[in-house]
This record gives structure tokens, sequence and C-alpha cells, in this order.
């Protein structure tokens, strides 16, 4: 299976985020992505690769075009006001206030996000970018007759909405090459997003779309972030009603549960059609993992990836969250290796 990685994910190291009333260090960090390509390399999984550059056009297909510029300016910005911490947003648009755009800094920040995990640096543009690349040479990869293959992307993008930051995520990698499917002529594009929060930047962005479907198996989120979308209520609207799939499970969960809800979730992508498969790949499912409260183990990644295999789909793996980082390349890895294996 062919990787694509670049060092570029590395410029974007945040010191903190905002987590149980204090700023604690990121758990969001570049090891994450180091250790996963080297169980890439000493599984010896393939070729591994360094991204094209598609420039900002398939990017601006998902995101909106003042998003994308509050973003790439926003440190430029902040280090003309004389900072050098990293950047994060403390007042959002509320149920009680107006979703109107501000002139000031920070309350463009607030207007773009939905969280304090979402830093800003000196180096997280150009790293979401690369990121974007990642996926899309991936995308190019299968278009071009490959089986499959691994966008190893960090960072992560499934929390991040159209115009919106969030969650550690910034541009929806798996989004992006979803779109990128359609733009070149596949009919039905499928997404499964397999990591233990909800990803509410995908769905959101393609809620209302019968040509993208979006299945997702997470936790609860009465209990777990993002807490405000994710409800099995959620299928969809307009053309897109019944093309999104939400299958929230109680914290405690292990693979008995975890994979009769994989068995739900691809018996949907096959009703829908799909002839594509875009895997957005949490690995924070892991029993260990210490933001998340399922309770998979190493070898029920192997399974996962051998149960994705039987749709028979090009499928492309986008890398997502997972914080166990000492496990996090042996479970990541796991996943293709059972699918390669199948």
């Amino acid at each position: 299976m062919l990787t694509f990685y670049s060092d570029d994910h590395r410029l974007h190291h945040g010191r903190c985020e905002l987590i149980d009333g204090e700023l604690k260090p990121c758990f969001e960090m570049p090891s994450r992505a180091d250790h996963v390509l080297q169980r890439v390399r000493d599984q010896q999984l393939g070729e591994v690769r360094a991204p094209s550059d598609f420039g900002r056009a398939p990017i601006e297909r998902i995101h909106s075009a003042d998003y994308l510029s509050f973003f790439e300016g926003a440190w430029a910005r902040w280090a003309a006001l004389g900072h050098d911490s990293d950047m994060l947003p403390f007042t959002w648009p509320a149920r009680t206030l107006r979703s109107v755009r501000p002139d000031n800094l920070h309350g463009q920040f607030g207007y773009y996000s939905f969280d304090a995990g979402a830093p800003i640096t000196a180096g997280t543009w150009r790293a979401a970018y690369s990121s974007a690349q990642v996926a899309l040479s991936g995308q190019q990869a299968l278009a071009a007759g490959a089986r499959s293959a691994f966008a190893l992307c960090r960072p992560p993008g499934h929390h991040a909405a159209a115009d919106l930051m969030g969650g550690y995520c910034y541009l929806n990698n798996a989004a992006i090459a979803a779109q990128a499917f359609r733009d070149q002529g596949v009919g039905r594009v499928a997404i499964l997003d397999v990591d233990y929060h909800h990803g509410n930047g995908t769905q959101s962005i393609f809620y209302e779309r019968g040509d993208v479907l979006f299945t997702s198996i997470h936790g609860d989120p009465r209990a777990e972030f993002p807490f405000f979308l994710g409800y099995a209520d959620e299928t969809g609207s307009g053309a897109g009603e019944g093309c999104n799939l939400n299958l929230p499970l109680s914290a405690g969960s292990g693979w008995e549960l975890w994979s009769a809800a994989l068995d739900t979730a691809c018996q949907r992508i096959a009703e829908h059609g799909a002839e594509v498969l875009v895997v957005s790949l949490g690995v924070d499912t892991f029993k260990d993992d210490p933001i998340s409260q399922f309770q998979l183990d190493s070898p029920d990644y192997l399974r996962m990836g051998a149960r994705i295999a039987r749709l028979g789909l090009p499928t492309l793996f986008v890398m997502e969250g997972g914080y166990a980082v000492a496990e996090i390349g042996i479970n990541a890895v796991n996943v293709l290796e059972g699918f390669e294996g199948a």
C-alpha cells in the first residue's frame, strides 16, 4: 500500500490546549505521525511518497474563501500585535449572541472556531495545507488505479467544517479527498469515520447532499466531544436525507458492539452503491487512549481492516485521531495490514 506523508506536519506543534479547566500540553503532537510513519517502514507496508501540490483549488471546493483567508493570515496578524505565544480563541457566538464576523482578530477567531483545542502557531497553516495535499495525493493514486492508499495526515481534519476549526482540525482532509473524487467523475462516494469522536465537520459539509454518504461510529455525544452533533436521529436533509448514518456507542464498548456497528455501516455503504470509500482512520478507540472510552485492543484493528476490505471498494485511508502515542503506529498500521491481507 502506498503511503503519502509530509514532514511539514512538524511545523504545527501547539504548546497547549484548554482541557478540564487547565491549559495542558496538546494531546495532538508531532510524535503521533512519527510513530505511525516508523511503523509503516518497520512493517514494510509499501513505498512512502511525498505529496504533490494541487494548490488551493481543491481545498476551496470544501472550505469557504473567507475562512481560508482568515486561517492563512491569522498568525501574521497575531505576530504584528507583538505576540509569539499560541493563538487560542476565548469568545464564541453562542446561542444568545449574533453569528456575526467582527473586525477584531480575537472575535474572528471565535467566529471561525468552536473550541479551545485548535491553537494556531507560526506553522499551522502550512502544516494543514500540506496535510490536505497528502490526502489529495492519496486520492490521485486511487484515481490512477490503485486499490488502496494511506494518507498520513497531520493535523487531522474531520472536525473541521466549511468555515470552522476545532478539535485539533483545521482543513477537512477526508472531505477534500471525497470532493476530488466527485469532481473527477465518481458518481457516489462513501466516507466511513471510525474515530472515537464524531466527525461533525464532515457531516455538516455533506449533510444536504445525496452523492456522498457519511457513516460514523463514535462515542455517544450525550457524554462525549463534540457533544452537539453525532446523534442517531441525524440522517441528512433535503437531497441528503438518508445519506447520513450515525452509530453512537456508550463508553466501555468493546469489539463485539463496535464490530456490529461496523457491519451496519458497511451494509449501508454497499446499499449506497458507493464506487469509492474514504476512511477517516482514527485509532483513539484503543483501550488505553487517554481521552477516549472504548475498549478495542490492537488485534481488533486487523479485523477492522479485513472487514472494510470485504466491501471490495477502492479505499483511501486518511489519518485522524489516536492519542495513545506509543501504540498509535501499531494500531493504525494493523488496520492497513488487515485490509491488505483480506
